[in-house]
């Protein structure tokens, strides 16, 4: 008579510290590095609202300046809040180097987590044109950080 050998027993294994160490040290590199460019892309987010939002300040700056012929009499600047946030303004206007044209630049300048940045528009103005009837013959922007 012949005995019965016992079913085959499935050997469950688990993870050896060496693979468990190597693991936490995976981890250990990786969390880091994904909560800094967590950072990164958070300070990327709102520096571009910022500079959105600024360029809105400097549009709506230079096309009061313009309708009102402000610019003739120098330079001006200001500060604009925006529910919480300020922005500090100013326009130059400087000769163009064509024709009886002023070039018009309006700076805003603001800060995002304790950084300066910067954004200018600029125009060309008609000198010669009446108060009130001043002519915008082109737009440029810029933005620097």
């Amino acid at each position: 008579m012949r005995l019965a050998t016992p079913p085959n027993k499935v050997r469950t294994r688990g993870f050896t510290l060496a693979e468990v160490l190597a693991a936490m040290l995976f981890l250990a590199l990786v969390i880091p590095a994904a909560v800094e460019a967590l950072h990164v892309a958070g300070l990327a987010g709102e520096v571009a609202v910022r500079k959105s939002e600024a360029a809105r300040v400097a549009d709506r700056v230079l096309n009061e300046s313009l309708v009102s012929t402000n610019w003739t009499a120098g330079a001006q600047n200001g500060t604009i809040d925006e529910g919480n946030l300020e922005f500090q303004w100013s326009v130059k206007s400087q000769n163009w180097p064509q024709d009886a044209m002023q070039l018009l630049t309006a700076e805003v300048t603001f800060t995002a987590q304790n950084k300066p940045y910067t954004v200018t528009l600029c125009t060309l103005a008609n000198v010669q044109t009446t108060p009130g009837a001043t002519t915008t013959l082109g737009a440029g922007a810029g933005v620097q950080p």
